[in-house]
This record gives structure tokens, C-alpha cells and sequence, in this order.
């Protein structure tokens, strides 16, 4: 299930399977968000990212039939010979197929790749990525510090920051097993999955004044054979911040988990 901003001035917000799964969207007041261009600075010097994007796109590769942008599967390096396997069939259980539906995360990445604006609000000690998409909220310290310890995995890891210039890098680990992308809206037979031990780094920086440069290097050894990247871009989007990002809720008003719609009183 996954919704799309297709024009943020109307306030529309469309989905796969929105309808079908009864969700509620509402909509939450603005957020003044004062940076949005690439000569702005925190009090530290840093770039300030501040803003509201669209989600990442790439500019080349396959496209998924639902609105999220996927990877590009001729980037993957080969698979590691009998590691975890990276493609995972749906089996008919629809909290396996899609737990989105039964109002489960999406994760990450699959969530920051999801077709619906990106928040991002920076001060010289954090970064926090608000993603419209279920809320998805990633707080990351920017003071260079290690990864916690002894936590559950977790569905969107644990992110840590620093500076390499004026690129920003996120280093993730600790997640649990989950769904890599949207890949399955376009191949059914291609559910495909990261495992635990999956690794991210997140380089971000200025294109030019009105586009980030957003590069996701992955490292998976229980199913790839080496890391691999791909590059994205995130379109600035100052007018949307007179709107805001709208609340999305899946809990409330879920009559149709899994598709299977309830009567209504």
C-alpha cells in the first residue's frame, strides 16, 4: 500500500490499495521550515537541509507500476551462493505479502523510497527525516558518535551521522529482515528482501540549488557478494512547506486489513 503526492497544493494523496485498506489521511498543520537552498547554514557551518523534498527518484532504471521509485536491479552484484535467498514469493498470507496492510512499517529503505514528500529539519546536532509515507520519523545524531548496543533489530536500524565536507553521511545498522523495495508491484513472483544483516550509508548533498544528491550504498553478506549503490535525486520543494506534511494514520479507520473489507455499520 503506498501513497503518492501527486500535487501537494491540492493535497492529494493517492495509493495502492489505500482504497481497499481503509486507511485515514488527515490533514496536519504546517511546519516553517526556513532553509531549502544550498547556501544555507547551520550554526556550525554545516549545510542546513532543512526543507521539504519530493521522495528519492532515479534517473534511470526500471520503474515500479505503483508510484515508489525501486532499485535498479542491473546495479546488484551477484548473489552470495547459498546465503540467504534476496527473493522471498509471496505465499498467500497476506501479513507476509504485504504487512503494510495490517499497518506494519515499511522499513528501510523500502520507506524513504515510498512516493510522498520527505521532511527533513537539521540543527548542528541532529538530522531528523520525517517521511509522510506512515510518519516514518529517523532521528540521527550528527556528532559522529558509535551505534548503540544491545538493541532488538529493528525495522529501520540504527542510524548514526557525520561530516565529510559538505556531504552528510548516515550510517545505518541492526535492522531486522524486511522488504527491500516495492519491487513485487511489478513482478509478483519477486518479493524481494534484505536480511539482518543489512548495512546503509546515505551520502547526502547539494546538486545545485534546488536538488539533493541522495546515494545509498548497500551491504548485505548474507546475500550480496559485495556492496553496492545507487544514486538518487530529492527535489526541493519550498511551496509545499505552506501546506505541511499531512498525518497519515493506518490504525484508525482500518476496515479492510489484508483487503478483506468489513461491513460498515
Amino acid at each position: 500500500m503506498k501513497a503518492f503526492r501527486m500535487s501537494h497544493a491540492a493535497a492529494a494523496v493517492c495509493g495502492i490499495a489505500l482504497a481497499a485498506a481503509g486507511l485515514a489521511i488527515l490533514s496536519w498543520g504546517p511546519v516553517r521550515v526556513h532553509a531549502q537552498n544550498a547556501k544555507a547554514r547551520t550554526a556550525d557551518g554545516k549545510p542546513d537541509f532543512s526543507g521539504i523534498y519530493e521522495w528519492p527518484k532515479a534517473a534511470s532504471g526500471e520503474r515500479c507500476r505503483c508510484s515508489a521509485t525501486i532499485f535498479d536491479k542491473t546495479l546488484f552484484p551477484p548473489l552470495k551462493p547459498g546465503g540467504e535467498p534476496l527473493y522471498e514469493p509471496p505465499n498467500g498470507d497476506p501479513r507476509h505479502d504485504e504487512p503494510r496492510n495490517f499497518c506494519m512499517p515499511a522499513g528501510f529503505p523500502s520507506g524513504m523510497l515510498s512516493a510522498n514528500a520527505v521532511q527533513f529539519v537539521q540543527n548542528k546536532n541532529y538530522l531528523v527525516i520525517v517521511h509522510e509515507f506512515q510518519r516514518m520519523t529517523r532521528v540521527i545524531p550528527l556528532d559522529g558518535r558509535p551505534h548503540r548496543e544491545g538493541l532488538e533489530p529493528m525495522f529501520y536500524g540504527d542510524p548514526v551521522g557525520h561530516w565529510e565536507g559538505d556531504t552528510l553521511v548516515i550510517d545505518t545498522t541492526n535492522f531486522k529482515r524486511w522488504g527491500l523495495d516495492d519491487y513485487y508491484y511489478s513482478n509478483p513472483k519477486e518479493y524481494r528482501m534484505h536480511s539482518d544483516a543489512l548495512h546503509t550509508t546515505e551520502r547526502i548533498r547539494w546538486k545545485d540549488d534546488k536538488t539533493l544528491v541522495y546515494e545509498l550504498t548497500l551491504d548485505d553478506p548474507k546475500e550480496f557478494t559485495k556492496p553496492w549503490s545507487q544514486t538518487f535525486t530529492m527535489a526541493a520543494k519550498p511551496e509545499w512547506d505552506k501546506i505541511g506534511l499531512f498525518e497519515y494514520v493506518c490504525e484508525e479507520n482500518n476496515r479492510c486489513p489484508g483487503g478483506k473489507c468489513q461491513s460498515v455499520p
